[in-house]
């Protein structure tokens, strides 16, 4: 399988996007043992999957986009992605515990198997992983530094 890596600058540092010509497999906070593309002018299926996702971001960034509709290629364990299709129901804005998140996969005793699969999240913001906090409301842990999880989370709330 042919995959391309573009690195995006965003309020929140560089993204490193990777698609495969079946969709973005991908979305990283550093660079990836990929084929870097320099530009998304390419007229290949994975470097349009890029285009819409980098375009998809950068509206994200600026506050006009909500939801992501750009065409994924990913997969983990039947119970990693059980997870991840959970985040993708938390609405834009808010914020769910862990615990939360557990109950919403109806598996209320997995807490800390659900935090160990939203840290393998391949495809952060899209998946919205950084709406997950801890259940006293502290922020918690996030591959991209607490800084920026706070970041994108205020951008949420404006």
């Amino acid at each position: 399988m042919i995959e391309y890596q573009y690195v995006l600058k965003t309020a929140v540092g560089d993204l490193y996007l990777i698609a495969s010509d079946q969709g973005l497999r991908g979305l990283y906070w550093n660079n990836r043992p990929v084929p870097m593309v320099d530009d998304l002018q390419g007229k290949g299926p994975a470097q349009a999957i890029l285009r819409k996702a980098a375009r998809q971001l950068e509206e994200y960034f600026q506050g006009i986009r909500k939801t992501f509709d750009v065409e994924l290629d990913f997969s983990g364990t039947p119970f990693q992605e059980s997870v991840w299709q959970a985040l993708r129901e938390i609405p834009f804005g808010a914020t769910w515990s862990y615990k939360q998140l557990a109950a919403r996969i109806r598996n209320p005793k997995a807490v800390r198997a659900v935090g160990s699969a939203n840290g393998k999240n391949p495809l952060c913001i899209i998946i919205p992983c950084h709406r997950v906090i801890a259940a006293d409301g502290t922020i918690g842990g996030y591959a991209g530094g607490i800084p920026n999880k706070e970041k994108l989370l205020a951008l949420e709330r404006k």
